[in-house]
């Protein structure tokens, strides 16, 4: 029987594939490993989003052929679906396979080895969404992948090439899987996709038309949307996630920069005054809102002055958490060609005072809940430290409960939020 040891990098819709990937080769009799040395293959699903993202994935190929040489590393996700070319000519990688044929990973592995070591096709020309099927899984939150690719080129991501335009999966296909995870026991599930705002739109239909089947048409206790565009949260949708019963109060925006400028030259057609209007929205119709987002620093022509808009903005705006990386160069993208690029020592440096602040949002979003009561859904595995039971809140945050007694796993329980202390929160179960 032969074992095979994976690796994944990067985002949601990777770690659900991951998943996919893992249950299919396990269906056609391979055994997964925890050890590099006692696998056949090393199966490494990579990220192409920053430069350091490559430069990781090459490393975690060379060390696993470093530790066992005669180990077959099969290189698939972003990295492979972009670098297709160059890869060929690595001597740390055996096999490479595309995004567009992971979700048949077996099948794909086999004509790989018998045909060619690399099977990629053109992701741009592919019509149809893969109606990936995650089976098993040993987390408390099932994950579900509504939608794959992205329409839009702004200037600094080069994930519409590897993952091609944007294709989503059918309501009733969606229901079906939803009612699937229902009977297996799960009490949330999280919409994943690339760009989940842009669902329906080859289909005729919007996202909105999707989460109101949702409603209706299932029995799960609650939903997580992904990141969504701020222009894509419309007041329809506001409306609706403040009436339902079952999405929760938790947004996670793709704002990118806070300076109308950079935004501009980023492609992304929205202001930072209409995204702070909406932050502010939604922090009026929501009870302690979650409002994550994403921030990228030095992006090319990004000035001291253009960056201490962003700090200033971001500063004042209702944000509870922001996740920041400094601008990587994407060969391919608008944003490579263009001029007056900022060097790698201010990048970083702006990203750790974009770090800090997100710190201090995140420390003052959960003042706001200490004392407050919340409804968790306990975890399937306790707090590993304290053996204490932890589960997450609606509005996301984790509490670290006072009661140890598995029995509850799994399971939806009211708690009253006490404290922060260490970066982590403690709560009582009522």
């Amino acid at each position: 029987m032969a074992k095979f040891y994976i690796h994944t990098m990067g985002c949601k819709s990777n770690q659900f594939e991951s998943a996919i990937i893992r249950e299919n080769l396990k269906k056609n009799n391979f055994a997964e490993t925890n050890s590099i040395e006692d696998a056949d293959y090393y199966i490494l699903n990579s990220c192409t989003v920053t430069g350091k993202s490559d430069k990781e994935a090459f490393y975690l190929l060379r060390s696993a052929k470093h530790k066992k040489n005669t180990i077959k590393t099969v290189l698939t996700g972003c990295i492979a679906q972009i670098e297709k070319e160059q890869l060929l000519q690595s001597e740390y990688i055996d096999i490479v396979i595309g995004n567009d044929e992971k979700l048949d990973f077996y099948d794909a592995l086999l004509k790989a080895e018998t045909e060619s070591f690399c099977m990629t096709g053109d992701i741009m020309q592919l019509s149809y969404f893969h109606k990936a099927v995650l089976e098993n899984t040993t987390k408390t939150r099932a994950s579900l992948k509504i939608q794959d690719g992205c329409d839009n080129r702004c200037s600094y991501c080069i994930i519409p090439y590897a993952r091609g335009k944007s294709r989503s999966a059918d309501i009733e296909f969606l229901i079906e899987q939803i009612n699937r995870f229902s009977k297996q026991g799960f009490k949330e599930v999280v919409f994943t996709g690339i760009h989940i705002g842009q669902w329906g739109k080859d289909i005729g239909l919007q996202l909105l038309d999707l989460l109101k089947a949702v409603e209706i048409e299932t029995k799960i206790s609650r939903y997580r949307l992904g990141s969504l565009n701020p222009l894509e949260i419309t007041d329809d949708l506001l409306n609706f996630l403040k009436d339902s019963e079952k999405f929760c109060p938790h947004f996670h925006l793709s704002l990118q920069s806070a300076c109308n400028k950079t935004l501009k030259s980023m492609n992304r057609f929205y202001t930072v005054e209409q995204y702070l209007e909406q932050i502010d929205k939604i922090n009026e119709i929501f009870d302690k809102p979650f409002l994550g987002s994403d921030i990228i620093t030095g992006f090319a022509g990004e000035t001291d002055e253009d960056f201490e808009i962003t700090k200033q903005n971001l500063l004042k705006s209702g944000l509870s958490q922001i996740h920041t990386f400094p601008y990587s160069i994407r060969q391919g993208t608008l944003g490579a060609g263009l001029p007056n690029q900022v060097d790698e020592k201010t990048k970083e440096k702006r990203a750790d005072i974009i770090k800090q602040i997100s710190k201090e949002k995140y420390n003052e979003f959960i003042q706001k809940n200490i004392g407050t009561k919340h409804e968790i859904l306990i975890e399937k595995q306790p707090d590993k430290k304290t053996g204490l039971l932890k589960g997450v809140t609606r509005n996301y945050i984790t509490v670290i409960t006072n009661s140890d007694d598995k029995a509850r796993l799994n399971s939806l329980a009211d708690v009253k939020i006490l404290k922060y202390e260490n970066n982590k929160i403690y709560g009582e179960l009522l």
